[in-house]
Order: structure tokens, then C-alpha cells, then sequence
């Protein structure tokens, strides 16, 4: 790893989407008859300005490398059960082979529930508490977009992760706890840190591999860095009309390796939810064949 003085490389998640959707473009292009191209259905409930753009720009990466896709937009007074029924209708619907309920929803459904709703297979995601299970268990299964994306990043600065103290500053069920099984998955070992850490800077200098998935911007300082360390930044944090992550600016000069924000982790997660909904198309057509 770099020395101290050094500043980090910068594992620039814009052009790793790049390639790796260069690559799934190539292979959905290649994709024989009578399988399907693979069906992205995505689902927003509400006018939430910032969901919109998510979701536009899901279906915009997804034009790009031949997935299809529909929506469906539901207005923000949507019941629980409304929702959970227009779920229930794309689980049957055999041309979707994925599905996508973009969150926040409003206050009056339970994400649980909803996450819960969506069959396994088409749950791109990764959320389903059986696709968490299988994850815990080491068993196959489609696996949460961001840690994904924060494993093959980290694989950007070193291929062989092996033996490396990952040290995650979050337990979310969205990033933090699933990360920690993908993290063991590649015999790194791991500690995962939160609000009630006591000693969280020594924690963190002990780390040869960070991430952090806090939400609080510019929470991590460079001073507690370990030299050398491999940095993921999973924070996005609006701050005076600019977005900027969990790590703060001075640990570009302590860390070895360091992803923006933004350009670094967002790029990534919605590469592998391109990637799980290619998944998720073939075995579907295994399972019918």
C-alpha cells in the first residue's frame, strides 16, 4: 500500500460501471431466442423530487444496456395493501423478471412489509428476508446492490481482499449488515461499528479496509486512518449545495485507495442492479426450462 504522505488513488466507480456495463451489454446482446430480454419493473409511490431521479436514471442505465423496462407510478395516498396488490401483480407476470419498489415510500406502508412482498427471484434488491437468509447462510441468491458495489470497488485497489481487518462504520440493513457477510465471503475479517462504538477513531485506525455508511457527512477523519487503508464512502450528505460523503477531505492524504462522492459507490449500485436483473432473467428461464 501507498505511504502516508502519499495521496489515494481514486477508485473512480464511474468508469468501473463503465466497463462491467460495456460487458453485460455484450452478453444481454448475446442472450438466444426463446429466452426473454430481461424485464425491469419499477415502482414509485409519491412525487418525492429525488426518487424521480433515481428512478429515471435507473431506466435510463437500463435503455443503455438493453434491459427492459415499465413503470408504474402510484400517487403518494397509495394504501399499503393497493401497493402490496400492484406487487403481487408483477410477481405474476412471467415477462417481469425483476422488480424494484424505489424507497422512501409514504408513512402508511411498512417498507418491511413491502420488501417482504416481492417474490425471491425478482427481488433485485436483494432485500427479501430470503435472499438476506441465503446470504447469511453463504447459500446462493441475489445479493444487496451497494455492498456489491462496495466489494467489487474495494476489489479495484486490492484483487485478493484475503486476511484484510474490513472495518464498517454503520449496521443498516440496507448496507452495513449484508456487507459484513459479503466481506466474510472473501475471509476478510470483519467488525462492524455504530453510534454506541466505544474508541471508534482507534477502531477505525486498525482498519486496512473502511467503509463507511453512517449518514453523517464528513464523520470520519483522515487522522484516524490507518496509512495505506483502502476507503469506501458510501455517505451521500448535502452540504451547502454540494453532495459530499461520510469520509472527510483530509483522509485523501492518508488513505492508499479512496472513492469519491459523488462518482464512486452510486455508480456501482446501480451497475449491480443491472447485473441482478440479468441474474435474475436466466435463472427464472432455467427454473421454466
Amino acid at each position: 500500500m501507498p505511504p502516508a504522505e502519499a495521496t489515494a488513488r481514486v477508485l473512480d466507480g464511474r468508469a468501473l460501471a463503465r466497463t462491467r456495463r460495456a460487458a453485460l451489454k455484450a452478453h444481454i446482446a448475446k442472450l438466444a431466442a426463446p429466452r426473454q430480454t430481461p424485464k425491469l419493473a419499477v415502482v414509485l409511490v409519491g412525487d418525492d423530487a429525488a426518487s424521480a431521479v433515481y428512478v429515471r436514471n435507473k431506466r435510463k442505465a437500463c435503455a443503455e444496456v438493453g434491459i427492459q423496462t415499465m413503470q408504474e407510478i402510484l400517487p403518494a395516498s397509495t394504501s399499503e395493501a393497493e401497493l402490496l396488490a400492484a406487487v403481487a401483480a408483477l410477481n405474476r407476470d412471467a415477462s417481469v423478471h425483476g422488480i424494484l419498489v424505489q424507497f422512501p415510500v409514504p408513512p402508511q406502508i411498512a417498507a418491511a412489509r413491502v420488501m417482504a412482498a416481492i417474490a425471491p427471484q425478482k427481488d433485485v434488491d436483494g432485500l427479501h428476508p430470503l435472499n438476506q437468509a441465503r446470504l447469511v447462510m453463504g447459500e446462493p441468491g441475489l445479493r444487496p446492490c451497494t455492498p456489491q458495489a462496495c466489494v467489487l470497488l474495494a476489489q479495484e485497489a486490492e484483487a485478493q481482499l484475503r486476511g484484510l481487518h474490513a472495518v464498517i462504520v454503520g449496521r443498516s440493513l440496507l448496507v452495513g449488515k449484508p456487507l459484513a457477510h459479503l466481506l466474510l465471503e472473501q475471509d476478510c475479517t470483519v467488525s462492524v461499528a455504530h453510534s454506541r462504538t466505544r474508541n471508534l477513531p482507534a477502531l477505525v485506525g486498525s482498519a486496512d479496509l473502511l467503509v463507511a455508511a453512517c449518514g453523517r457527512a464528513a464523520f470520519v477523519r483522515g487522522a484516524w486512518l490507518k496509512p495505506g487503508a483502502i476507503v469506501i464512502d458510501v455517505g451521500i450528505n448535502r452540504v451547502d449545495g454540494r453532495l459530499v460523503g461520510d469520509v472527510a477531505d483530509d483522509a485523501a492524504a492518508r488513505a492508499g485507495a479512496l472513492t469519491p462522492v459523488p462518482g464512486g459507490v452510486g455508480p456501482m449500485t446501480v451497475t449491480c442492479l443491472l447485473e441482478n436483473t440479468v441474474r435474475a432473467a436466466e435463472q427464472q428461464a432455467a427454473a421454466r426450462s
